[in-house]
């Protein structure tokens, strides 16, 4: 029986509208209904912002990132196979 039933709410409202009155009581809900009609406002504005910044990065070029090596443009001198002579080993190429 631990629950509050329909009497229990009867007398706790009449109780309330005896301490706040009819007049504060109905602005009162005014308010709460202004508040929770600016909080849902808020929540489409940040979806809405959320849409449009998805929207424009769909529609930007790609961002072009640099190579991982810059290309080697410059021609290596040709060897005859039974030259001994080795070219160096660069810093940046795998040593073998």
């Amino acid at each position: 029986m631990g629950g509050f039933s329909l009497w229990h709410i009867l007398i706790f409202a009449i109780i309330l509208l005896l301490l706040f009155g009819g007049n504060r009581f109905s602005t009162m809900m005014k308010d709460v209904a202004k508040g929770l009609k600016g909080f849902k406002e808020g929540l489409s504005e940040d979806e809405k912002t959320e849409q449009q910044q998805q929207h424009q990065q769909q529609h930007l070029p790609p961002q072009s990132r640099p190579p991982e090596r810059p290309i080697e443009v410059t021609p290596e001198p040709r060897q005859s196979p039974d030259s001994t002579v080795q070219r160096p080993v660069r810093d940046d190429e795998p040593r073998s």
